[in-house]
């Protein structure tokens, strides 16, 4: 009787998590892979930059609408950014897709350095990003249905992630006032659904304007818009000794000039500055501010910014992080199939820091502190309603975002298996919150607590209407 017993209790664990990994919703996600595979690598091969990713939103756009999403477009001032919905009442949900290329990184779908002959690529994988949250937002929608559980879920369609700070206007239009909780994802060369941190940043173009004369024949007639830019960015270079710990400046001229004897009457140069707290990035930027005053006024040019992106640091939410960690471990990593060790090992020899291809199985430990690097606007998001994500391998392991490595094996079935790993991942999540609502309340106190109950949002970005033209 005992080993009968024992028997039956193994048959019973072992069916009920077959039923969790076979539910409806993952079939169809399983079923629809190759769909979403052709979708991405769509979006890969247009490779929309900031603000121009016309034919990627129409194409997610689209997708959704078919799937009976009330679709809205051009939402927040931005053609390129939309909203679908579904559902009348209950919590609502919000899953974030991203689209947009970085410019630079043309790259044939090859493990070697090889251009495909564009003026962008998809380095940060948002040709994936957004895929997979629409594939889960479809089977939550469809989960919704099949149950009749009260709730509506929403999918925001988010342009110029990469420096144009899309989502700050779409928080500053207020698009998530009625959410209750979002959730994104973001492709890495890792699973971790630990809770993650980013820089707050500032960017503005400084533009030069001074006065054209033959730089030979007339060199004391000319005032160098160049030489305003270098001695900005001189003094900016020698202020990173007096700047905090892990604080970060970058930049890159945009525009020099045109030929070496004309002396320049217009320059521009493109500043990052970023912090772990946006009021030290606001302090440094003031600083980076006036040494432009000052490159200006000794080389006797005119100068004048705009202000072009600008973003608040990740707020976390550790009730919603180890949800959807747990729901990370239940859906599990990938193996590689032969091809995909040999595309791997190929990438392996280019990288500094290679991992074992044995990564893309395993799901990173839980940890409740991350280590901020980069800068995401999702930061803005977080601090107007409870927000979680997470990172799926969709590179071979090692791999650094925004790379040639990155474009290329964006287009790869190592990135769509990843892709599909998301793509269940946020399913399940957003599940479990309809499921259980006091988790979401939970969240909310959390929310509250860490953000502060007198928090007044205040846009980095100021009042400024999209920057549609950062990347012409």
């Amino acid at each position: 009787m005992t080993n009968k017993w024992m028997w039956c209790v193994f048959l019973g664990m072992y069916t009920g998590l077959w039923a969790q990994k076979t539910t409806p919703e993952l079939q169809s996600l399983t079923k629809k892979a190759a769909e979403y595979a052709a979708i991405s690598d769509q979006i890969w091969d247009w490779a929309e930059m900031g603000y121009q990713e016309v034919q990627s939103s129409a194409l997610l756009a689209e997708t959704l609408r078919k799937q009976g999403f009330k679709i809205t477009m051009g939402v927040a001032g931005i053609p390129t950014a939309f909203v679908a919905e579904y559902g009348e009442s209950g919590p609502t949900l919000g899953i974030l897709g991203e689209y947009d290329a970085l410019p630079g990184l043309s790259q044939q779908a090859i493990p070697m350095l090889a251009p495909a002959g564009g003026l962008a690529g998809h380095g940060c994988g948002h040709h994936l990003f957004g895929t997979a949250s629409v594939a889960a937002a479809i089977e939550v929608k469809n989960f919704l249905s099949r149950t009749g559980t009260p709730g509506k879920i929403k999918f925001f369609g988010c342009p110029a992630e990469e420096g144009g700070s899309g989502k700050v206007y779409m928080v500053r239009e207020g698009l998530f006032n009625e959410v209750d909780v979002v959730l994104h994802w973001h492709p890495a060369s890792t699973h971790s659904a630990s809770a993650a941190a980013s820089l707050a940043n500032k960017s503005a173009k400084f533009r030069f304007r001074g006065i054209s004369a033959h730089a030979a024949a007339a060199p004391d007639q000319g005032r160098s818009a160049l030489d305003a830019v270098e001695a900005m960015n001189m003094m900016v270079n020698m202020m990173r000794e007096h700047i905090p710990d892990g604080s970060r400046i970058h930049y890159v001229i945009t525009d020099g000039g045109k030929a070496p004897n004309v002396v320049p009457n217009f320059a521009e140069v493109y500043y990052y500055a970023r912090d772990k707290d946006r009021q030290v990035v606001m302090n440094i930027f003031d600083r980076i501010v006036k040494a432009a005053e000052g490159a200006a006024l000794g080389t006797e040019t005119q100068m004048d910014y705009e202000i072009i992106g600008g973003t608040h640091e990740l707020l976390p939410n550790l009730t919603l992080q180890r949800m959807v960690h747990e729901k990370l471990v239940q859906v599990g990593g990938y193996s590689y199939s032969e091809s995909e060790k040999e595309f791997a090992e190929s990438i392996f020899k280019t990288l500094e820091k290679p991992l074992p291809i044995s990564t893309a199985e395993k799901i990173v430990p839980f940890k409740e502190v991350g280590t901020p690097g980069g800068s995401t606007d999702v930061g803005d998001v977080s601090f107007a309603v409870p927000t979680v994500g997470m990172r799926i391998a969709t590179w071979a392991p090692g791999t650094p975002s925004h790379s040639w490595q990155a474009v290329a094996a964006g287009k790869t079935s190592i990135a769509h298996k990843g892709m599909m790993v998301a793509a269940k991942t946020i399913t399940l999540s957003a599940i479990e919150l309809f499921e259980k609502p006091k988790l979401i309340e939970q969240a909310k106190v959390e929310f509250i607590q860490r953000r502060g109950k007198n928090f007044t949002y205040t846009p980095l970005i100021g009042d400024r209407t999209p920057a549609l033209d950062y990347r012409n």
